[in-house]
């Protein structure tokens, strides 16, 4: 007879593990279950007895729950880095993990809450994104402006930007200084995620990194996991394209850029929050400075210092996720929830419904707030109507009855 917690899902302790970035000799470190026994759990050949599920779990910062939930289909949509090619493949499957694991929290939000109306411009099939000009992908930075009604000039929270379009994004710390972002769509609500790294300290850098994975959600999704490992450098140039387009409209800034000093790319660092690194790019890549002049640039950059920090990147402020949040403050203060039973309705330990929801440290561990009992279904409002959303705000939360 088989002993050991029936139902466990191997699939949840090797996807756990990979997002804590442990591997199986470092969980058997810090948990006292030998190595063999974990891999023969994760292969589905034994189950674990009670007692060293706890000891895992406790390892991992998991309820024992969780590993009795069985892995969901994520579908077949492509992983999209933004990340140095050095990154460890650890980086990557952590990085992978979240985005996945806030995909799983929001579907279990939607059950309560209604995201925006996903409003994209149309997205490009597989042959369209293989055969895209430079051109064509100046003019999808420029639909897109026009489209969520931006303007022409600098945009003030561009994470207020994509969300408000209904990409559900999360930004937080991973410990990989190389790793950027990763973005995919899911097919299981058909929409797109977006997980922005907060290692690094710059937020002009973390602006740049959002409008990247944009120019993937829209030019890349329809291409395979082959097509991207084909066509790598590539896609990952087009991208770079489309952020910098997107940041930076030709139109409105190729006057400041004719051959600039790096003293009034200062200035424009403060107006557009885009690095000076990139408005150099931006005004090589329209041809309104040649390539010697770029080298002047880039050697004074250099001798500056400022490879290793730019002036003001102490200074902007970073932009930070706004739909999560207000949907799990909603579930609480409005919806009936208790933190506990959210914690339990969703399966995530405090820590990791804070960071997944960038929600203050302790958010979820302190005080319950005020619960207000709500006597009926009352949440329901009219859909969304999109016209009159304001230019680079987050359109209103459409909000289901409590069931």
């Amino acid at each position: 007879m088989r002993i050991g917690v029936k139902g466990f899902q191997g699939a949840r302790l090797t996807q756990a593990r990979a997002a804590r970035g442990m591997t199986q000799t470092a969980l058997a470190k810090a948990s006292g279950i030998s190595s063999p026994s974990i891999s023969k759990w994760e292969r589905g050949e034994q189950m674990p007895e009670f007692a060293a599920l706890e000891r895992v779990a406790e390892a991992l910062s998991l309820p024992t729950t969780w590993f009795l939930q069985p892995l969901p289909d994520y579908g077949s949509g492509t992983y999209f880095f933004r990340s140095n090619s050095s990154l460890a493949a650890a980086g990557r499957a952590v990085a992978r993990t979240r985005l996945e694991w806030l995909h799983e929290l929001s579907l279990c939000i939607q059950e309560w809450i209604d995201w925006p109306q996903l409003t994209l411009p149309r997205v490009l099939s597989r042959d369209e994104a293989l055969e895209l000009t430079d051109a064509e992908i100046e003019f999808l930075a420029m639909q897109s402006r026009e489209l969520w009604r931006l303007g022409i000039g600098p945009i003030e929270d561009v994470i207020r930007a994509v969300e408000g379009a209904g990409i559900i994004t999360t930004r937080e710390s991973l410990g990989y200084l190389k790793m950027d972002g990763v973005s995919r769509w899911f097919e299981s609500d058909g929409r797109p995620y977006m997980f922005i790294s907060a290692d690094k300290t710059s937020a002009v850098r973390n602006r740049f990194d959002v409008a990247h994975e944009l120019g993937h959600i829209l030019m890349h999704s329809g291409l395979s996991s082959v097509d991207e490992e084909l066509h790598h450098n590539e896609l990952e140039r087009q991208a770079h394209l489309f952020a910098s387009a997107f940041l930076m409209p030709a139109e409105s800034i190729a006057g400041a850029l004719n051959y600039p000093t790096l003293d009034t790319l200062l200035a424009l660092k403060k107006k557009w929050k885009v690095s000076i690194g990139a408005l150099i790019m931006r005004a090589k890549s329209l041809d309104l400075i040649d390539s010697d002049y770029a080298t002047r640039l880039w050697k004074n950059y250099s001798s500056r210092g400022w490879r290793k920090g730019e002036p003001l990147d102490d200074v902007l402020s970073a932009e930070t996720p706004f739909l999560m949040p207000r949907a799990v403050k909603m579930l609480i203060e409005q919806g009936g929830f208790s933190k506990a039973v959210l914690m339990s309705t969703t399966g995530f330990m405090a820590t990791d419904l804070e960071r997944l929801c960038s929600l203050p440290e302790g958010f979820m561990s302190s005080e319950p707030a005020k619960v207000i009992e709500l006597n009926a279904p009352v949440w329901r409002s009219s859909p969304i109507d999109q016209s009159s959303a304001s230019p680079g705000k987050v359109v209103p939360l459409r909000q289901r009855a409590v069931k």
